[in-house]
């Protein structure tokens, strides 16, 4: 009997520690400490997500990429065999050979104040122009030893189309179509004369059609010189 009692009061005492011990580790649990503790530790095993690295090498900016001729003014442009000519472009006799051959004749003239022409703007400077079958193309330095650069093409011939492909002999139909952002520069009767302007850029560079029976008869591509 006495052992039966012994072995129940055991029994008892071992529930009543057990049930103890359940408790505080629920205290701890609830604890504002213990939830600091756990958020700390699970922020510390967490890395901050790595920024992704900020470059602009793979960024091409306008002007940047190497180009054949100048950009600005690459509508007021005709084309030969594989190569765009245009007003401005950077030339000189052997660029000019190695793109349309050899010229039938070169003319040039370095303006001075007694060579009687009166241009006292343009002293000092230099023009030239090269002749070729149907193709007459002027070019100007800006004093000093400079590069020359194209101020003038004048077109007469089939074979040198624009950048848009019109060409001598096209209708003004046809002109229209390509540059609707040209006019008429008279009053449309185009069965005489009239001119067709194509002002890409400003009202200094421009691109003249010059209209004979409702066709083109020649192209003149012209910068007005300082």
């Amino acid at each position: 009997m006495k052992t039966l009692r012994k072995s129940a009061t055991l029994v008892l005492l071992t529930g009543l520690v057990m049930a103890l011990l359940a408790g505080c580790q629920e205290k701890r649990e609830d604890s504002p400490s213990a939830t600091s503790s756990a958020t700390s530790s699970a922020t510390s095993t967490v890395s901050k997500p790595t920024e992704a690295p900020t470059t602009d090498s793979g960024v091409i900016k306008e002007g940047t990429i190497p180009k054949d001729g100048n950009v600005i003014l690459k509508e007021l442009a005709f084309v030969h065999k594989d190569h765009t000519i245009a007003l401005a472009d950077i030339v000189d006799d052997a660029k000019l050979e190695s793109m349309l051959g050899k010229a039938e004749e070169i003319e040039s003239h370095t303006y001075s104040a007694d060579d009687g022409l009166n241009m006292d703007h343009w002293l000092g400077r230099t023009r030239n122009l090269y002749k070729y079958p149907g193709l007459e193309i002027e070019t100007f330095d800006a004093g000093e030893g400079s590069e020359f650069r194209i101020s003038t093409i004048e077109i007469k011939d089939s074979k040198y189309p624009t950048i848009r492909n019109i060409k001598v002999g096209d209708s003004v139909e046809e002109l229209k179509k390509a540059y609707p952002e040209g006019k008429l520069m008279g009053d449309g009767a185009t069965d005489g004369e009239d001119n067709f302007r194509f002002e890409p850029v400003n009202y200094v560079d421009v691109m003249t059609f010059h209209i004979t029976d409702a066709k083109i008869e020649s192209i003149r591509i012209s910068q007005l010189q300082d």
